[in-house]
């Protein structure tokens, strides 16, 4: 039986594949929109890089020590469709993604560095020895996901506030949003209110405009990128 993040990037990728489904603002006038195919990809790539670089599986736990951006909501939905905990509140796990490194792998089994400049194509510097270059790396992997090991619903998939499982994600994690709503969601909020916000829009078959706390929320804003919901 097919997890709920796999039911969801399936959805993503079929119906109104061409059509936006996360959209980035950031700094410096920086503006990033993913289709729903596009978005797989990235999904897709981040998850065989996962399984077949640093031999994850389901059931093994993953920090994310990121910001709520676009690529934080790729390795999300990449960790959940692999089967893998994210790990919200800084607790230990066994795989660390971060955007401000300054050791190498330490008491991890692998540790992933994420420059998060739209156009990077590799950390700007040196990494420590045993560090993955996520922009440098990510490229190369598949555009299509195939598991290796089936999860199940009952596996934990977040630890953050509150514990939830995969079979939970949709239908507990996720913010109630209205059918094919078009939802402004605030980095500034955190990481984990914006994935509760953007699942409950992804759920309805809606899309998410994701918008860096330097940014001003403007009308011209909201009319351009025809927000329904601010």
């Amino acid at each position: 039986m097919s997890i709920p993040a796999t039911k969801l990037m399936t959805a993503l990728r079929s119906g109104h594949a061409t059509s936006p489904r996360l959209t980035w603002y950031g700094p410096d006038s920086e503006r990033v929109e993913l289709s729903g195919r596009v978005l797989d990809n990235w999904v897709a790539k981040t998850s065989n890089l996962l399984q077949d670089e640093l031999d994850a599986e389901p059931g093994m736990s993953l920090r994310v020590d990121l910001p709520a951006h676009w690529k934080s909501f790729v390795w999300a939905l990449a960790g959940w469709q692999l089967g893998m905990e994210l790990v919200l509140d800084g607790g230990d796990a066994e795989l660390l993604v971060t955007d401000t490194l300054d050791e190498g792998p330490g008491g991890f089994n692998a540790v992933v560095a994420v420059p998060l400049a739209a156009l990077a194509m590799r950390w700007p510097g040196e990494l420590p020895a045993g560090v993955v270059d996520y922009a440098a790396e990510v490229r190369s992997h598949g555009d299509v996901f195939m598991a290796h090991n089936e999860p199940d619903d009952g596996m934990p998939a977040l630890r953050g506030s509150a514990a939830h499982r995969h079979g939970g994600l949709l239908d507990g994690f996720a913010q109630a949003q209205e059918p094919g709503v078009r939802l402004l969601v605030r980095a500034a909020d955190g990481l984990e209110a914006a994935l509760s916000a953007a699942l409950g829009a992804w759920k309805q078959d809606g899309s998410v405009v994701l918008v860096h706390p330097d940014v001003d929320v403007t009308q011209h804003l909201l009319d351009n990128e025809r927000v329904s919901a601010p």
